[in-house]
């Protein structure tokens, strides 16, 4: 009785395997890095800024709160390989922009005004 060699192509399908692997990555579609705009608040304008939004209630009520939670977002968008720009919302500025664009003091108007500065200030990352 002979022996079987048990391994007996698995050098070959190993590299089969590899083959099919490298074939499959060079196909998918590579993620190209975004810049994305994120509201950002300093904590000096923090409370103010709670007064003047219309949905200040959807907010967390301390500025370690909303950065902590902003600084965890930041991270995760910064992991999957895009940039963050940080749009800072100042209290003098920001209610006479919504009122030119007829407007609310709401998430939808801070998260438009990120998204114009970003197109403003955009550059090939």
């Amino acid at each position: 009785m002979t022996k079987k060699n048990v391994y007996a192509g698995a050098g070959k399908t190993a590299a089969k395997i590899q083959e099919k692997r490298e074939k499959s990555a060079a196909s998918a579609p590579q993620h190209q890095p975004m810049l994305r705009a994120m509201v950002w608040y300093k904590e000096e304008d923090y409370e103010t800024l709670l007064t003047l939004f219309d949905d200040a209630e959807f907010l967390p009520r301390t500025f370690a709160d909303w950065h902590a939670r902003a600084e965890e977002k930041k991270t995760e968008v910064e992991a999957a390989g895009d940039q963050v720009m940080k749009v800072f919302i100042d209290p003098e500025t920001f209610p006479q922009w919504c009122a030119d664009k007829n407007m609310p003091k709401d998430a939808a108007s801070r998260s438009q005004l990120a998204l114009e500065m970003a197109q403003a200030n955009s550059f090939s990352l």
